[in-house]
């Protein structure tokens, strides 16, 4: 069985470079929601607390086949747009956390 998959990137963005970091979040979540096996998303930004990361993207994949179609749309936009974002991130300041994650089950213990 194929489970979903949760793609998980947590970002520390400085101010100054919100916009145009969000900017080219919602472009890239555009296309993701178009991309088969998507489920949903979230844009999520830190509005209390002490965490490290002010911004949290997660999207859900049917399952992990998905990722790998939407992997080469997102290449492709950002090839069509002319970004590079290993470069924004480095120019801006951005630290990202980037990682896929499945679903943890609780088991029920033997009595």
């Amino acid at each position: 069985m194929n489970a979903e998959v949760f793609r998980v990137d947590k970002f520390v963005v400085p101010a100054p470079a919100r916009e145009e970091f969000l900017d080219k979040v919602h472009a890239t979540h555009a296309v993701l929601r178009t991309q088969p096996g998507f489920v949903r998303d979230a844009i999520l930004e830190q509005s209390s607390g002490p965490g490290e990361f002010n911004f949290v993207t997660i999207v859900e994949w049917q399952d992990s086949d998905a990722i790998e179609g939407a992997r080469r749309a997102v290449a492709a936009l950002h090839q069509k747009i002319n970004f590079d974002a290993q470069a924004m991130i480095s120019r801006l300041g951005i630290r990202a956390d980037i990682a896929n994650y499945k679903r943890v089950e609780r088991t029920m213990a033997a009595e």
